[in-house]
């Protein structure tokens, strides 16, 4: 496991709290400078972005290093760190995750496990998950494979009102797989 260890000193002094330059870390010729408004200001040299930082009392903060010239902003470092944490979470708070929930069958399955594994497939489905059909050979069941495939194609056709097939059933060593993801 990765520790990320921040080692936070004065950011005026010219360290790092994150991979963003600040004040004197900027060792670029010419900068792209934005104001504390949002406004252009050209470009110039470091230095002289860096006076006009400390002329208004904040920082300088490289917030495009890959751009030609690097972009950096006047800014109090501190608030713009704190407003970009909070954007992160904000952005993380919307997203979904989808997960792969696995319902296993087997070869000799009778229709009324069938019917109850394709209503905990509906529940899966309808809560946004992916569902994984694995339809699973042992010992002898193996010389049958093809004649089995009927099981995964009844499953799908159970459940077509409500999903689609992503993937379909495919042979991987010991068992027959099929995807399945809600309509939209």
């Amino acid at each position: 496991m990765l520790f990320t260890f921040l080692f936070i000193f004065s950011y005026r002094e010219g360290t790092t709290i994150s991979d963003l330059f600040i004040n004197e870390q900027i060792r670029d010729k010419e900068v792209r400078v934005i104001g504390e408004d949002g406004e252009q200001l050209g470009i110039m040299s470091a230095r002289e972005a860096l006076a006009l930082a400390e002329e208004a009392g904040v920082d300088l903060v490289k917030i495009a290093p890959t751009a030609k010239p690097p972009v950096c902003k006047i800014v109090d470092y501190g608030k713009y760190k704190y407003e970009q944490t909070r954007r992160e979470k904000e952005a993380k708070k919307k997203q979904k995750v989808i997960e792969i929930k696995e319902i296993r069958l087997s070869p000799n399955i009778d229709t009324n496990d069938l019917n109850t594994k394709v209503n905990s497939a509906r529940k899966f489905l309808s809560k946004g998950d992916r569902v994984k059909v694995t339809l699973r050979f042992r010992g002898r069941e193996m010389a049958h494979m093809a004649s089995s495939k009927h099981i995964l194609d009844d499953f799908a056709e159970a459940l077509a009102d409500v999903c689609v097939v992503e993937k379909a059933p495919k042979v991987e060593g010991r068992s027959m797989t099929m995807f399945l993801t809600e309509k939209k």
